[in-house]
């Protein structure tokens, strides 16, 4: 709040006159209070970390004689001391009748200052005689609301790839000899069958599989006639679908029906497989390749295609050696979802055996309790096991912030850092430390670097108020809604937006958004909310009661009988 309050000089002022006779020095002293100052911003205000002020000042035309000088000197005084700023010099000659205006250095604020007064004193100087002048308070107290900014950084934790339910499809081909449907043992022995079938009798009673049904896909190759293929494919399929129920079938567990009955097979066929064919082709080294891929691309007719490849015989003779058998097959597909622990088993292994959980597992039991102590050990046990995960780091040191552990936390970000420096959660973290450590360009380097994330977007607005740069944190808040918001479109100069910001917040009946609403009233000359809020912000946090009667922002209502109630 910037308040020109126009004093006139009753006492303090530091003034070195210059006269051409004592008289001139004596007059002068005597006719001080016709000279007029001016403090802007009064009550004087800390943007940031630190205070600056103007003085300005006006005198009649004839107070200074030539040679005369006139010295001032402001002088911040607090509970604690004071301090005197660089002094201004007017000399009479050149002051003759006017005004001045002086700009004080830019000073880091203390504690103290936020109950603390500007005095202007002088010293008046002629020849040799000097003499001092009556002392003049220009201010009462400073504007210290930029420090209501909470310093309530948001972490970024890492999210787990957690899911509940994965396919676990077992596939494997059956082939054929050429115009045949009929299945060979030799392919019901192969690796892959084998596979198949210890798969099966290992997971088909278990809780964790859900075996869902079969599919049969079933194929001609493109050397024959279009009608017969059709029929050789719908015989591939009926034959090999019977022989998979076979293998089921030797499981004699009455209460497992999986695989035994043709209701739980999806059959289809293809007559003439050239999408297989093209693909087979475009994979193979063949002398021809090309040439055969243009006959394809050329016909779309499957018996001109046919005549035109069969026209390359030793090309031909080398695709029926090579290519076609692969195509004359049945697909088999075990259609499997793989089901994970249920949260509760996850939850209480993660503490009671966390190394039998993978990571996965171990983040996501971090989702599933809001105990921050719980929290600290399933993610240190994360870390112990998958420590080259960043995740694990990462998130042992989120928790640790919200304990308030932060030189801990630091040194887990680092830690997380080593494997995932180039994640933004990490860089968004490290930011913090640097923050919370006072090293304010650091933090917003590693912010800039984890990019533009909501919760990087607040810390950064955060940092901004401390800077003093308040536009700039409203723009950062975005569409954020709360105190930390509210008390940057105030500092702003935009007091009529607090309510509305606060009151649009999960932050609404805290007692200090209360107080930032009371403040914001103040500065709209508004006493009724003025009282409101803040009865109501006292009644949440006592402590803000003393905190209230040395603000400035409530300067103009220490007179009133209803403030001076709630504050004393």
């Amino acid at each position: 709040m910037n308040l020109n309050l126009v004093r006139t000089i009753g006492a303090g002022l530091s003034v070195a006159v210059i006269l051409t006779s004592c008289d001139g020095l004596g007059k002068m002293i005597k006719k001080q209070k016709d000279i007029k100052y001016t403090l802007t911003p009064n009550p004087i205000e800390m943007i940031g970390d630190s205070v600056q002020f103007s003085v300005s000042g006006k005198f009649g035309p004839k107070l200074f004689q030539k040679k005369v000088t006139l010295t001032l000197t402001p002088v911040v005084k607090y509970a604690g001391g004071e301090k005197a700023l660089k002094p201004v010099v007017l000399v009479g000659e050149k002051a003759t009748g006017g005004a001045f205006s002086y700009a004080s250095e830019k000073f880091a604020s203390e504690p103290g200052m936020r109950n603390a007064k500007v005095e202007l004193r002088g010293e008046g100087q002629a020849k040799s005689k000097k003499k001092a002048f009556d002392g003049v308070e220009l201010a009462d107290g400073t504007l210290a609301t930029s420090l209501l900014v909470r310093n309530d950084e948001k972490s970024m934790m890492a999210k787990d790839a957690f899911v509940k339910i994965v396919p676990a499809n077992q596939s494997t081909h059956i082939y054929y000899v050429i115009n045949q449907s009929v299945v060979r043992p030799s392919e019901m022995q192969t690796e892959k069958m084998k596979n198949i079938n210890d798969f099966i009798s290992k997971n088909l009673s278990s809780q964790f599989y859900e075996f869902k049904g079969i599919s049969v896909s079933a194929y001609a190759s493109p050397d024959g006639e279009t009608d017969k293929n059709q029929n050789l494919a719908k015989d591939r399929a009926t034959s090999g679908s019977a022989a998979v129920m076979k293998e089921f079938e030797k499981n004699k567990d009455k209460n497992v029906t999986f695989g035994k009955t043709k209701d739980q097979y999806q059959v289809g066929t293809t007559r003439e497989d050239w999408e297989g064919f093209k693909s087979l082709m475009e994979q193979s080294t063949m002398a021809d390749k090309d040439l055969i891929l243009r006959v394809l691309t050329m016909y779309s007719d499957p018996d001109q295609r046919r005549k035109e490849i069969k026209n390359l015989s030793k090309t031909y003779t080398e695709l029926a050696e090579k290519i076609l058998p692969k195509l004359r097959r049945a697909e088999i597909t075990i259609n499997v979802d793989k089901k994970s622990r249920t949260d509760a088993q996850i939850s209480a292994l993660a503490v009671s055996n966390p190394d039998s959980l993978s990571v996965e597992e171990l983040l996501y039991a971090g989702t599933l309790t809001t105990d921050l102590n719980t929290l600290n050990q399933i993610y240190k046990a994360a870390e112990k096991q998958y420590g080259s995960d960043w995740r694990t780091s990462n998130n042992l040191g989120c928790i640790l912030l919200m304990q308030n552990k932060v030189s801990e936390a630091g040194e887990a970000f680092k830690r997380a850092q080593q494997t995932g420096a180039s994640q933004p959660a990490v860089s968004n973290n490290l930011g913090i430390i640097e923050s919370k450590s006072g090293n304010r360009s650091a933090a917003m380097d590693l912010y800039k670097k984890a990019g533009s994330g909501s919760e990087t977007k607040y810390n950064m607005g955060i940092l901004e108020v401390r800077n003093g740069k308040y536009a700039d944190a409203v723009t950062d808040f975005g569409d954020y809604k709360g105190h930390n918001k509210a008390l940057a479109q105030l500092l702003s100069g935009n007091a009529g937006s607090v309510k509305e910001t606060i009151d649009a917040s999960n932050e609404k009946d805290m007692a200090y958004s209360y107080y930032l609403k009371a403040v914001a009233a103040a500065r709209q000359g508004n006493n009724a909310e003025v009282m409101t809020n803040l009865k109501t912000a006292i009644e949440k946090d006592n402590a803000l009661k003393a905190y209230a009667k040395d603000d400035a922002e409530f300067l103009k209502l220490r007179a009133d009988g209803g403030f001076t109630g709630l504050v004393n």
